[in-house]
């Protein structure tokens, strides 16, 4: 019975963050809408505690807004938010690309290959919530390999702020991001063209700025 421990309140507080923000960008929780610890508490099968952890958290982060003694609800899409998003969030994978692409193996530039496939694919049938994961995970790479986990971290907790935008527009028919600029970035990262791949990575960025503008 040694390896049954308790459950670390931290993760409890994770689990917490992890299905309210998902369930908020997927639109499952929408703008405006109120939400209450006790009822959320009960629907993840937690105490009220983490709950309210994963609220501020959520607030800080600008995907719920809190008016004390009163009420805690989704924030609405706002254009000005979303641009400001894709500004940090581009920077920071325009600084992660330059870093990781020299250190790219083969393998890695794979999965990127493998990853737009199922973009492409996803977008084609309509499937958002494969295209928008295969999108993570052909980004992720460089990500992962920069090593930075101060940019890491700053991606992580600006993305759903832009996710929610580009939900919608997957849901009006459209696609927010193109395999075909994926395809160029993937190029200039197999030929260890840095200077290339930032430029593509900066194009792709500045296309999530044009979106928020035509919301």
């Amino acid at each position: 019975m040694e390896a049954i421990r308790p459950v670390p309140r931290t993760l409890l507080r994770d689990r917490a963050y992890v299905a309210i923000r998902d369930a908020i960008v997927a639109g499952e929780i929408e703008p405006g809408a109120v939400v209450k610890d006790a009822e959320l508490a009960e629907r993840l099968g937690l105490s009220r505690a983490p709950v309210r952890e994963a609220f501020a958290r959520l607030v800080d982060e600008g995907l719920l807004e809190s008016k004390p003694q009163s009420y805690t609800r989704v924030t609405p899409v706002v254009a000005a938010d979303v641009r400001d998003a894709a500004a940090v969030v581009g920077a920071m994978h325009e600084l992660v690309t330059r870093v990781a692409v020299p250190r790219l193996f083969a393998a890695d530039v794979e999965a990127m290959r493998a990853a737009n496939e199922r973009f492409a694919a996803a977008v084609e049938t309509g499937d958002v919530d494969t295209a928008l994961h295969a999108d993570d995970v052909l980004h992720d790479v460089l990500v992962r390999v920069s090593g930075n986990r101060a940019a890491a971290a700053t991606v992580a907790r600006y993305t759903p702020l832009i996710r929610r935008l580009e939900r919608r527009r997957f849901g009006e028919g459209g696609a927010c991001r193109s395999a075909g600029l994926h395809e160029r970035l993937i190029e200039a990262c197999a030929t260890g063209d840095v200077d290339a791949a930032v430029r593509v990575t900066a194009e792709i960025w500045r296309g999530l700025a044009e979106l928020a503008d035509r919301d």
